[in-house]
């Protein structure tokens, strides 16, 4: 889990530089675009609200295994700790968004369903990619350790992809 529940400043700027929630909530999403296999009637609008539910869904899980957590180690919650959580947790849902969209505008482009499945992949990879460079940066990495962890976060993704490719094919 990415959250801390704690109070003052130092974790509220810790929790606006964690991008763990992102990087996590991009791979879901891509796992969820694989995962879909044959869509119904409305293929584009059910894979729409599949990767945004899914993204809330985890979002709630992992809201409840912190403040759970924080119940367990005896930290009282109040709305203020629950907002937190709340707020750190949000990545997970915001990555989910990207390729939804990216689904719901693929007619635009002239795509078809398969289309469609293969740019929202493709976009969740790319948010993948893109939350782990802003941790490293946020965190103050170099640019050599930005690389490295773009370049992992991109083996990840392509590995993904090679899941929708062995599976479709």
């Amino acid at each position: 889990m990415s959250s801390r529940i704690r109070t003052g400043t130092a974790t509220a700027r810790e929790s606006r530089e964690d991008y763990t929630g992102g990087v996590y909530g991009s791979m879901l999403a891509a796992s969820v675009v694989i995962g879909a296999g044959s869509l119904g009637s409305f293929p584009r609008t059910e894979l729409v609200l599949l990767l945004l539910l899914t993204g809330v869904v985890f979002w709630i899980a992992h809201v409840h295994a912190q403040l759970f957590g924080a119940r367990l180690a005896r930290q009282p919650l109040d709305r203020r700790v629950v907002a937190h959580v709340c707020r750190d947790e949000w990545p997970i849902v915001k990555a989910a968004v990207p390729p939804a969209v990216a689904v719901a505008v693929s007619p635009l482009l002239g795509m078809g369903v398969r289309g469609a499945v293969w740019l929202a992949l493709a976009v969740a990879v790319a948010g993948q990619v893109g939350w782990s460079v802003a941790a490293a940066r946020h965190a103050g990495a170099s640019p050599r350790l930005m690389a490295a962890t773009a370049a992992v976060n991109l083996l990840l993704g392509l590995l993904i992809i090679s899941f929708k490719i062995v599976l479709t094919h």
